[in-house]
Formats: C-alpha cells, sequence, structure tokens
C-alpha cells in the first residue's frame, strides 16, 4: 500500500469512528454581543448536517427584558451542497451574518460587545436524562453570587415526546440582599427534545443583563442532535 492511500485510509478510518462515537449532529454556539445599553442580545449556531453533509446556520436576536425574539430576529440558512473535506460548517454562518449585518445594525448590536462568562459547563454534549441540575457561580466583578437550577418536564413518548424547562434563580448581592427569579416558558412544549442542560451563563459588559445557554438533546433518526438556546434576564 502506498503512503498516499495509507494517509487516506487513516483519515477514512478516524472519521468512522468519530461518527460511531456521536450519532447525530451536534451544533457550535457562537456569542455575537450585546447592544451597549444590554437589552438586546445575539446568538447563533451552525453545523453539518449528518446524513446530508450540508451546513447550516441559525442566526438569533433577543429582547432581553421581554425574554423574546424580537420581530424577524430568528433566521436560518442550508446550503444546497455538502461541505468540502475539512470544513466545519461555519461558511454558512458566515454567509448568513453577511446576508443579514443590516440586523445587528437595527437593533445595535456590537459584535465587539460580547458576554463576560461565569459559568462554562466542562462534559457539554455527553450528559444524557431529563432530572434536572443546579450550578453555583459568581460575578467577581459585582460581588454577586448565583444559584440556578434548572427543572425539566418530559411527557411522552417516541414521536409523541414533547417537553419544556424553567430555571429558578436565586441571587445574592455583595451586602447579602437576596433575590429569586424564575427565567423560561414552561407552558411552551417542544417536540422531540429529550433533555435540557446549561451549557454557559455569561453577563453583558454592563447594565446586568444575564443570559444562560442551554444545550437541548433532539430525537433525531441516528441518535441525538445539539442544539442551543438562551433564556435572558434582565437583572
Amino acid at each position: 500500500m502506498s503512503k498516499r492511500k495509507f494517509f487516506i485510509f487513516i483519515i477514512v478510518t478516524s472519521l468512522f469512528s468519530a461518527a460511531c462515537l456521536w450519532a447525530g449532529d451536534a451544533a457550535s454556539f457562537v456569542d455575537l454581543g450585546f447592544s451597549p445599553d444590554g437589552k438586546v442580545y445575539m446568538f447563533a449556531q451552525y453545523g453539518i448536517e449528518s446524513k446530508t453533509l450540508r451546513p447550516w446556520a441559525d442566526l438569533y436576536v433577543v429582547d432581553v427584558p421581554k425574554n423574546n425574539f424580537v420581530s424577524g430576529g430568528r433566521i436560518s440558512y442550508v446550503h444546497s451542497t455538502p461541505v468540502v473535506s475539512g470544513q466545519d460548517g461555519s461558511g454558512a454562518l458566515y454567509r448568513l451574518i453577511a446576508r443579514n449585518a443590516s440586523l445587528a445594525e437595527r437593533y445595535g448590536v456590537d459584535f465587539l460587545f460580547q458576554g463576560q462568562p461565569l459559568y462554562v459547563a466542562l462534559n457539554t454534549g455527553s450528559r444524557d436524562g431529563n432530572s434536572g441540575e443546579t450550578i453555583e457561580f459568581r460575578d467577581f466583578e459585582s460581588g454577586s453570587s448565583y444559584k440556578a437550577t434548572l427543572i425539566p418536564y418530559v411527557e411522552g413518548l417516541g414521536p409523541n415526546l414533547k417537553s419544556s424547562f424553567y430555571i429558578n434563580v436565586e441571587r445574592t448581592a455583595s451586602n447579602g440582599t437576596k433575590s429569586s427569579y424564575i427565567v423560561g416558558t414552561p407552558q411552551l412544549k417542544r417536540p422531540m427534545i429529550s433533555s435540557y442542560h446549561i451549557h454557559k451563563a455569561m453577563i453583558a459588559p454592563r447594565d446586568g443583563s444575564l443570559i444562560f445557554v442551554v444545550e437541548m438533546r433532539k430525537i433525531s433518526d441516528d441518535g441525538h442532535d445539539i442544539r442551543y438556546m438562551v433564556e435572558a434576564l434582565r437583572l
């Protein structure tokens, strides 16, 4: 066997092994920044469809005080052809952002005004179950500490499975004052989502907007797809 054929064999074997370790496609989360007043937040996710190998991307703009999307704040794109070997699908995101540059301008989003991470999960993508979780983290600049408990609700089986969740947030300020918040839309039942996990918590550089990035595991024909959403809290 020639060196070239041997090298190609190694690549194919490695890709096959990776596919066996993870079935379904996993999105990558991208923090695109806040408006200067912290009232608007933009994020994106992108990936490669596991069956078609076509790159895709989603772009979102969130009204932080309302914890909801702004008008026209959800845009998706799927490329018509598969990725070239070695690509990660990010090209679909770049095209989507370029085509919708006016969206960031309209809501004053500054790509350099990104969130300050307060908590990042270490084992994202490898967790399962729907029993919920509690995380604790601290904002060292303000001196506030946080305890967040994600409470999921899952019903049905197979094609009838649907789920929802909310997050209980307890904040202790530097002076000891405690505040409680409930974040999320528990009445919204999402089809085929089997579990939720807090992937990241971050705060706006100014004006106290807290963002929870939530990882969702969606049942697919070949396993689970990983997708992301956010819950926003104006402190």
